[in-house]
């Protein structure tokens, strides 16, 4: 995918979605500020809520999936 297309995603909502790459494997970004591009050094970091730190290249992204909003229990709250 192009890096432009990535970094148009990350900059322009702050809703979470998910990468998913080219072997199958989803990397969510949760927030905005959980990931990074670094100027000149062709990765993507994703940092996940429990700490782990994902490093991607661009180019093993094949889709950038929004993640459907949280559907209300029965008794008006969340699911977490």
């Amino acid at each position: 995918m192009n890096s432009q297309r990535i970094r148009e995603r990350w900059q322009g909502d702050t809703k979470p979605f998910v990468f998913r790459l080219s072997d199958g494997t989803r990397v969510p970004v949760l927030h905005p500020d959980l990931m990074m591009m670094p100027p000149g050094i062709g990765l993507i970091i994703a940092y996940s809520k429990n700490g782990v730190v994902t490093q991607i290249d661009p180019l093993h992204v094949v889709a950038i999936e929004e993640v459907p909003p949280r559907k209300a229990r029965a008794n008006g709250k969340h699911r977490r």
